[in-house]
């Protein structure tokens, strides 16, 4: 055993393209599509501006993960980095919330992945898919992370082929149809505002929540100081690149934001450009990315829950437990499958409004921790107090655009935390349980 396993009990065995791999299947990238016609009606018609408006705004925090994720790189993501860089308690109620996001976003992947096919097959029960996907994507991560990074590797391979398929597909139908395959219209609609714009680009924004889900795997990343930093900037912009070309494409094709149905009109888009046949292949494509992000997010929730499980601040014996030759967190990834089956109660515009309230409250605080960072020891002003200042900024702004639903499932949960932390800290006069780590 490595000293790195002897220290934390994770192994590091993944490379950059294993985590980038997982970022870019916990975005997934055919999200753009799934959700085309949401956002296409809410900006006017104007939805790569909106990608490409929410990936400048997310590259900001970004470069604040990289640099904490340099500088801390161990399990926990944003609650550790909080707890390290401001206080232990602040470093708590931020992972306190950012476990609803992490919790509930697996349930949400599931249960939507069900629904296509419900909707593909309704002879067969929706409750049987969804528990079809729990029980695959639970036992990839139970036998490990490099088993888990290969299922994710050929999945992402058919996500991007589907992808490619739908982009020339649709530029061939511009062309079909006389159009110019160059156009501003995409970007800059006659009905379009800022104000449109911006409310798309908060939605929008929703599909790069992947980005800081590859610093859960800091522990089982070869050099991880310098392989994290670079995947979590090429997750971010890799998917950006994606969803901007990707939405240029489809708006191009189809100009405006009148569909039949808004929330399948990619469905109606695929047929247009590849008929039915496309349309099956499609939704063969959408299928298979929600199976990919289900990995990536059950393993990204587990290892959440395993760090602050070893910190004791969940119970230790419980949520800190590795499997002893899989060396993987078997019980954070049952639970995270049992708690998808609360699914069978719930649709998907409900379920959703659990997972972004704790998300940009988690990159709201990354921000101010490399803040507090650059206050105490100084260092370069862009990266340390510029860049940060303005990505957390950015995230309140994201933050107060959420619906009313939202913020109260989120502030009812934070404070349950609340309550918690003052058991678990008798009244908050002692700091919460930590533990050291060699990094």
């Amino acid at each position: 055993m490595t000293d790195v396993e002897q220290s934390t009990g994770l192994a590091p065995r993944l490379g950059l393209r294993g985590v980038v791999l997982f970022g870019l299947a916990y975005m997934t990238p055919l999200i753009v599509l799934g959700t085309f016609g949401i956002v296409a009606e809410s900006t006017g018609g104007a939805v790569p501006t909106a990608y490409l408006l929410a990936l400048v705004a997310m590259l900001f925090t970004a470069v604040s993960y990289g640099r904490m994720a340099a500088r801390f790189p161990v399990a926990g993501s944003a609650y550790t980095y909080v707890r390290r860089a401001i206080d232990s308690r602040v470093g708590f109620l931020v992972g306190w919330a950012v476990l609803l996001d992490y919790f509930f976003l697996p349930m949400v992947i599931w249960l939507i992945g069900a629904a296509y096919l419900n909707a593909q097959f309704p002879g067969v029960p929706s409750w049987l898919w969804l528990v079809g996907f729990i029980l695959l994507t639970t036992v990839l991560n139970v036998l490990g992370i490099q088993v888990a990074a290969r299922a994710n590797f050929l999945l992402m391979v058919f996500q991007v082929l589907v992808i490619a398929f739908f982009f020339a597909l649709s530029l061939r139908q511009v062309v079909a149809d006389g159009g110019s395959l160059v156009s501003s219209t995409p970007f800059f609609p006659a009905g379009a505002t800022f104000g449109t714009i911006s409310a798309g680009a908060a939605l929008a924004a929703y599909a790069f929540l992947g980005f800081d889900a590859v610093t859960t795997l800091t522990e089982e990343t070869k050099d991880p100081r310098k392989t994290i930093p670079r995947a979590i900037l090429l997750t971010a912009l890799i998917g950006g690149a994606i969803f901007v070309l990707l939405a240029y494409a489809t708006q191009l094709v189809h100009p405006g934001s009148a569909f039949d149905d808004s929330s399948s009109a990619a469905f109606e888009i695929a047929k247009t450009i590849g008929g039915n046949l496309f349309g099956s292949v499609f939704l063969a494509g959408l299928v298979v990315a929600q199976f990919a992000s289900g990995i990536a997010a059950q393993a990204g929730a587990s290892r959440l829950m395993y760090a602050m499980g070893r910190d004791g601040v969940l119970p230790k014996k419980v949520f800190a437990y590795l499997h002893p030759r899989l060396r993987t967190p078997a019980f954070g990834i049952g639970l995270v499958g049992i708690v998808g089956l609360v699914a069978l109660t719930l649709d998907v515009s409900t379920s959703t409004s659990f997972i972004n309230f704790g998300a940009f409250t988690a990159f709201t605080f990354v921000n101010l921790s490399v803040i507090a960072l650059y206050l105490r020891e100084r260092g370069p002003v862009l990266t340390g107090l510029v860049f940060p200042a303005i990505g957390a900024v950015v995230d309140v702004w994201l933050l107060t655009n959420l619906d009313g639903i939202a913020l109260t499932l989120g502030l009812v949960w934070l404070g349950l935390g609340v309550v918690y932390l003052a058991v678990l800290t008798r009244g908050f006069r002692a700091a919460p349980p930590e533990m050291a780590f060699e990094e």
